[in-house]
């Protein structure tokens, strides 16, 4: 994990081996953009029965809106005019206020998504207050999740709900058992100045994007942070000590002055996110995909393009595509797509590589911790899948909007139209 600090922004990079998965950029100006995971007193503007929705505001330039579905309620408060569950305008009034957390950004012309299930991640465990929920992560094996439920009928906080996380694998008692106490006192915190605010205000800002990162990333799969201010190489390191001293070591100071070239540079970050910008990315066997990202959904086309095969057609096609599944899954997660996306594979003509082809794309996609879902490939090579849209990409993150054709991509004749 590459740390480059910048006076206007961060940047992050993922590395595996040498090839760039993953880039995030976190702005000053971003207070108002990028405030996911953030903790608000709201204050009910509208309700919308017609939408079953509700627009709240947090205190940021656009009003963040809330659905039927992430309202909490307790049923002993509401008088419902129907059987069955209670409509919005029956849970929520205008003036009200709530404390909700965002789990959405604002993108675009949208804005922010609420909810009002409150969750705190910690380093081993995510709490939910005043909650029944309960769960432990499902890429931990059998034997280290029933470890690790016994070791939670033990200490898990009475009253609140606690999801257990990946890098909780190996944990003791008593790291957990800190971990919770920790969430706690933040949960206390919270509701404190929850109880103060009369008008809408930040209860909870998430840390600086760096330790965020490490938050949920660090594990003993990495070699190394690499970060290249002292400030933020001292705010992390403090975090890693408390929370995982075995890897503080892996916490490096880059000097910038000794190895004489930039950070981005030495690790070759900086080309890579240049060909993550360009619309056409070249496989290795000399197909390429060309993705094209719209208002509606992304697609992406596969094609052989210099890739001419040594046997057959439809050997030449079957290698070419599972090529592409392996490199669109990194292109979703290097780009940070979300949304609809529809790839556009080959045409195959056996049944069986086009499963084999959707196996691959799968089995790529399980690296990726955003949340997708594939459907197999039709008969006419396309396959529709989603993932999550949380941030508003790579591109846009590192682009401002053309003025001269307004970002449609071309230049209109005014003296025709």
């Amino acid at each position: 994990m590459c740390v480059h600090v910048q006076p206007h922004a961060t940047q992050i990079a993922v590395l595996e081996g040498r090839t760039l998965v993953e880039h995030m950029v976190s702005r000053a100006a971003d207070d108002a953009t990028q405030i996911d995971g953030n903790i608000y007193r709201g204050r009910v503007q509208n309700v919308l029965p017609g939408m079953e929705a509700a627009f709240v505001d947090i205190g940021t330039p656009k009003n963040a809106v809330l659905y039927r579905g992430d309202v909490r309620y307790d049923p002993d408060d509401v008088e419902t005019a129907t059987k069955g569950l209670p409509r919005i305008e029956e849970m929520l009034v205008p003036g009200q206020l709530i404390v909700c957390q965002v789990t959405k950004n604002p993108i675009g012309a949208k804005g922010a998504r609420l909810t009002q299930e409150v969750s705190i991640p910690g380093r081993f465990a995510v709490m939910v207050p005043s909650s029944s929920a309960f769960g432990i992560s499902k890429r931990l094996d059998d034997n280290e999740r029933r470890r690790l439920r016994r070791i939670l009928d033990e200490v898990r906080p009475a009253g609140h709900g606690l999801i257990v996380r990946t890098a909780a694998e190996g944990a003791s008692r008593e790291e957990l058992a800190t971990d919770i106490a920790r969430l706690m006192e933040r949960w206390s915190s919270i509701e404190a100045a929850a109880a103060k605010a009369k008008s809408p205000a930040l209860l909870y800002r998430e840390p600086d994007i760096a330790v965020r990162i490490v938050r949920e990333e660090l594990n003993r799969d990495y070699r190394a942070v690499v970060i290249d201010d002292p400030a933020m190489y001292d705010q992390v390191r403090s975090y890693v000590e408390q929370v995982n001293p075995e890897l503080v070591d892996r916490v490096e100071l880059y000097d910038q002055v000794a190895e004489q070239v930039p950070v981005f540079e030495r690790f070759h970050v900086h080309e890579q996110l240049h060909k993550a910008l360009d619309r056409k990315v070249w496989l290795p066997s000399g197909g390429s995909l060309i993705i094209e990202r719209t208002e509606a959904l992304t697609v992406i086309d596969v094609n052989t393009g210099k890739n001419v095969g040594t046997s057959n057609l439809e050997e030449t096609v079957f290698r070419n595509n599972l090529e592409a599944a392996e490199e669109i899954a990194r292109q979703l997660r290097l780009r940070d797509i979300g949304g609809i996306i529809v790839i556009d594979f080959i045409d195959m003509e056996i049944r069986d590589n086009r499963e084999k082809v959707a196996t691959a794309l799968r089995a790529a996609l399980a690296r990726d911790k955003t949340r997708t879902q594939v459907f197999d490939i039709s008969e006419l090579g396309l396959v529709e899948m989603t993932r999550k849209r949380i941030s508003e990409g790579l591109v846009e993150s590192l682009s401002t909007t053309c003025t001269v054709c307004g970002g449609r991509g071309a230049v209109i004749d005014e003296s025709l139209v």
